[in-house]
């Protein structure tokens, strides 16, 4: 229950946020980040780690929705996702790293 009112009220935000932080995406892209978000968490069952998450999803809510972050810490949930860095030394002469 109180994940599904975070959820709802992170679903709200969204277009506040975007107006307020002039981000250059639509609505329908930041719900879809929302979602990813919350689904990456879909797998836990315990209620002490339940809890402890939805703190952190509140204050985060409070955060973006009273622009206590800057642009740049919101843009920061839609960066695409890195390769990791090779690591051994053939793959790295190989790709040209230092």
């Amino acid at each position: 229950r109180r994940v599904m009112n975070l959820y709802r009220a992170w679903w709200r935000e969204v277009p506040h946020t975007i107006q307020a932080y002039a981000l250059e995406i639509t609505s329908k892209i930041g719900r879809a980040k929302v979602r990813e978000e919350f689904m990456r968490n879909a797998h836990v069952r315990d209620i002490r780690v339940i809890d402890m998450l939805v703190i952190k999803g509140k204050m985060e809510l409070e955060e973006t929705h009273n622009m206590w972050k800057q642009k740049t810490h919101v843009m920061r949930y839609f960066k695409e996702s890195e390769k990791p860095r090779k690591t051994d030394f053939l793959a790295k002469l190989y790709d040209g790293y230092d």
